[in-house]
């Protein structure tokens, strides 16, 4: 892992190729010292398939040769003193021309009506949205194998590539620490006599570190999706979900240790924030919550940390409580800007109320403490509330009763059973409906449920998706 550390050193090569200041130009080339060229390369290729999931793997490719091209000339004995600031400049110009072999961001065009550093700086700051769904497969050993003994250096790119723009939420460290160590993996079982064996062990070993990967890319995703708070609110709401039975007092100092976590890990270049993090948290989690739910005792008998987490992040919502209705918050607490207590109480208590997936419930609660954050700005905030506050839960109760009629069977039946259901149920409703758009309104309805009706269902895509679903509700 030490190696790993040295790479990460040279994380700031991206922003000083973007900046193309002295200072930066010089741990650019003390990094290329220490690495050499081949793990420089390969730094390169994992983080800029991370910046630019979008783009293809000859893109990615290109950019990374003139990246460490660029380096090797301008950090050689005797360069000229402004290779570096001039190279770095023509880098930038090239990435405007319409014909560019360079992967595009959807701000790039606003950066290139920048001039100089400016536009560096604006280059340096583009952000992909989290890439929600996947899409890597693993191919089979001897796939792998066939592919390793053709071309080790293509097949090392591929990978890297592949792998970094599908799982790119995880910190840098775990994405170089995995691709590092399955290249590995690669190199030793593809030369092995009996390669099978050979990858059953060495995958059991590395199943922490490729976990720990995975997980760490999907909390992180989310939390770029939402950003600090509305995740902070994010996480109430699922663990309301999963142990409505627990109290406020149980839930609200997990959801913002998991909230600390994410914000210090996910962008950190630290080798072991998520690992020494994440096993803290689960302890929390079982000290919390295991006398208060028996699922949750029984993911705490898992026999890691790591598993501990897995068990208790895939928990689905428990049955809702018999409780009595809850109101709006209108005293003046909710105006208090500096403490949520009001807004937490009520998120929580809403939560543990409502059979439904949590992208629906913070998706309609942005708008509702929205209107009540501008009655606390207005002159006469508990007025405001109490004239507000029927409106409001009018279309909460809407939003949640056309959620609730979206989702309905689908956590309570196989994918098969609920599809059947769903079927009868818009046959029902469409008696005149042709056997093809039957189909395809049971097609799409279904696609929608699998993606949405999760408790960890993404964010971003549902976002869009449940607006248009809504419109067609029955």
């Amino acid at each position: 892992m030490k190696g790993i550390l040295v790479l990460l050193l040279a994380v700031t090569f991206v922003h000083a190729l973007e900046r193309g200041r002295d200072y930066e130009k010089d741990k650019v080339c003390k990094e290329l010292a220490n690495l050499g060229k081949d793990d420089f390369a390969s730094l390169s290729m994992v983080l800029y398939s991370r910046k630019f999931p979008s783009g293809t793997f000859e893109q990615i490719s290109h950019l990374v040769k003139e990246v460490v091209s660029l380096t090797e000339t301008c950090c050689a004995e005797g360069a000229d003193p402004d290779c570096y600031d001039r190279r770095t400049s023509a880098l930038s110009a090239r990435s405007c021309e319409k014909d560019s072999p360079f992967p595009v961001h959807p701000g790039t065009a606003e950066c290139c009506t920048r001039e100089g550093l400016e536009r560096k700086l604006c280059m340096a700051t583009l952000r992909h949205q989290p890439q929600e769904f996947p899409t890597y497969v693993e191919p089979t050993n001897d796939e792998i194998c066939e592919a390793f003994r053709k071309d080790p250096k293509d097949f090392a790119e591929q990978f890297m590539y592949e792998y970094s723009i599908n799982y790119g939420q995880a910190p840098l460290s775990l994405l170089v620490g995995y691709t590092k160590s399955y290249l590995s993996m690669v190199g030793s079982c593809c030369t092995s006599p009996n390669p099978t064996i050979c990858f059953l062990k060495e995958r059991r070993q590395m199943k922490h570190l490729s976990l720990l990967t995975t997980m760490s890319n999907r909390v992180c995703s989310q939390y770029a999706a939402y950003g600090k708070e509305k995740s902070r609110l994010s996480h109430l709401i699922k663990l309301a979900q999963k142990v409505p039975t627990a109290e406020l007092e149980d839930v609200l100092p997990l959801a913002e240790e998991i909230n600390t976590v994410l914000s210090k890990c996910c962008e950190s270049t630290s080798e072991d924030c998520m690992a020494k993090e994440l096993p803290e948290y689960t302890v929390k989690i079982c000290d919390n919550l295991s006398t208060k739910d028996s699922k949750f005792k029984d993911c705490c008998l898992e026999k890691t940390p790591m598993d501990v987490f897995v068990c208790t992040y895939f928990m689905p919502a428990a049955p809702t409580p018999e409780l009595p209705a809850i109101e709006l918050p209108t005293n003046s607490d909710v105006c208090d800007k500096g403490n949520t207590k009001a807004i937490d109480q009520y998120t929580f208590e809403l939560s543990r109320r409502t059979h439904l997936p949590e992208v629906f419930l913070s998706k309609i609660l942005e708008p509702t403490l929205k209107s009540l954050a501008e009655c606390c700005d207005s002159g006469d905030a508990t007025g405001c509330m109490n004239a507000q506050g029927p409106q409001l839960k009018k279309e909460l109760s809407s939003f949640i009763e056309k959620g609730q009629k979206l989702c309905a069977d689908y956590s309570e039946n196989t994918f098969t059973e609920y599809k059947k259901k769903l079927a009868e149920q818009l046959k029902a409703q469409l008696p005149d409906a042709s056997a093809v758009e039957l189909q395809g309104l049971i097609d799409k309805r279904s696609d929608f449920a699998s993606k949405c009706c999760s408790i960890n269902s993404p964010p971003l895509y549902c976002d869009s998706e449940i607006d248009v679903e809504m419109k067609n509700i029955l």
